[in-house]
């Protein structure tokens, strides 16, 4: 059983809609158009500029598809009347934005200082070897991807890892088996 340290701290989605939103949308992504009368809305609350209005709409898009992909910033950029690589800066620039579909489960581990000191690249490689992929490679069945990230901030309980929006700190090998079960 997980210890104390080792729970989810954060309720994401409940299970069965985060699994049934990720079939949905890998099987039968919907049009990008589908997505027009939201970016509408989006852009009330931003009179002055459109610019603005960035985030909201890449947010959008990545809520809808799991990612945000080239096609997509080409799309929204003509929504917001900018250039495309406006909004490729933000999107490489902030972690939350993935480029490229992740598994049902990204299973997110901190590789900053605090969770390197305290065996966070022994709890990556415990993963990585469990679910015989590569870093930032997606198991054959779209279930698990693997990640490093930059600060999660639990410093204090490292090593810490993120699997979609559930936090793990005081992550060990044998507590990562124990989240890998939890998300079978």
């Amino acid at each position: 059983m997980l210890d104390e340290r080792c729970k989810p701290r954060f309720d994401g989605l409940h299970a069965a809609h985060a699994q049934s939103r990720f079939l949905f949308t890998r099987m039968n992504p919907p049009p990008l158009s589908s997505l027009d009368a939201q970016v509408a809305e989006i852009l009330t609350r931003y009179p002055v500029s459109k610019r603005s209005a960035a985030m909201p709409v890449l947010h959008l898009i990545q809520d809808t598809y799991g990612h945000i992909s080239n096609e997509a910033i080409e799309w929204a950029a003509g929504k917001l009347e900018l250039q495309p690589v406006h909004l490729l800066e933000l999107v490489t620039f902030y972690p939350m934005f993935l480029q490229k579909p992740v598994g049902r489960y990204h299973i997110k581990v901190c590789r900053t200082l605090s969770c390197a000191l305290n065996g966070g690249e022994t709890v990556c490689e415990h993963f990585l070897e469990k679910l015989k992929v590569g870093l930032d490679e997606t198991t054959s069945d779209g279930k698990f991807t693997v990640s490093h990230v930059e600060c999660i901030a639990s410093c204090g309980t490292a090593p810490v890892v993120q699997v979609n929006d559930d936090l793990y700190e005081g992550v060990t090998p044998q507590s990562a088996d124990e989240i890998l079960d939890r998300c079978k």
